[in-house]
């Protein structure tokens, strides 16, 4: 499956605007993580910041192809966000995500 992948996304609407160009790649889910209602809203609209969650499992994502990501969706919800850390070894801060519309 190909998604398009946007490049240091700020909240969740810079990855459904279909005027924004990214890349449209392969990816696997490497882990699902799932938050709570407030927090999934927390990180969904401000995705610059380092979140603990993204650096717990930074080790097991890799640009390439596939992408290998961390799919975050909130409990209960069949929608997330694929993501790929900017420096899996060092950061907990977004490089590459992809909105994902339905349960996969």
């Amino acid at each position: 499956m190909k998604l398009n992948f946007v490049r240091f996304p700020r909240r969740i609407d810079d990855l459904c605007n279909e005027d924004l160009i990214g890349e449209e790649r392969t990816y696997k889910v490497v882990k699902e993580i799932e938050l709570a209602a407030i927090d999934y809203e927390n990180f969904v609209t401000d995705m610059c910041a380092d979140r603990q969650f993204i650096e717990d499992y930074a080790g097991l994502c890799t640009e390439g192809d596939p992408m290998k990501c961390l799919l975050i969706r909130q409990q209960g919800k069949g929608d997330g966000v694929l993501v790929i850390p900017d420096e899996p070894e060092r950061c907990a801060c977004i490089g590459w995500a992809a909105y994902v519309r339905e349960k996969i």
